[in-house]
């Protein structure tokens, strides 16, 4: 289970467009029409694309469900310990201010963020 650098936004910024990356890379898609879809998203619903409601619906329309993390230990369960518990599937963890992709047990961001605590993860049943 590795850490991997994946950047799809196409003017490699290193802004605060995590969910917009994350969804990226776990639809396999570009990072244009998942920002211009989850904007979509937000006019349909009259709220900012970046609020946890807009992308979370945007996720759930697609056929995601999702799944929240029991907090038996709120501060030590980690993307890597998650990587570690799901070697395989395509899944898109939250921490509540960060959203990072792991696809088949590797973890796909703009750092390491293995230490980051996940508090709900969506998932797709291919």
């Amino acid at each position: 289970m590795a850490f991997v650098y994946c950047n799809p936004n196409p003017h490699n910024n290193l802004v605060i467009d995590c969910v917009i990356r994350a969804v990226t890379i776990a639809l396999d898609s570009d990072w244009y029409t998942i920002y211009d879809d989850i904007c979509a998203q937000g006019r349909k619903m009259c709220d900012m694309p970046s609020s946890n409601s807009v992308w979370t619906q945007y996720l759930l329309d697609r056929g995601f469900k999702m799944e929240s993390l029991i907090n038996t230990c709120p501060f030590c369960y980690t993307v890597k310990d998650f990587t570690r518990d799901h070697p395989t599937g395509i899944f898109i963890l939250c921490s509540g201010d960060h959203a990072v992709t792991v696809i088949n047990g590797n973890h796909y961001d703009i750092f390491d963020s293995s230490d980051v605590v996940p508090i709900f993860y969506f998932y797709k049943e291919w």
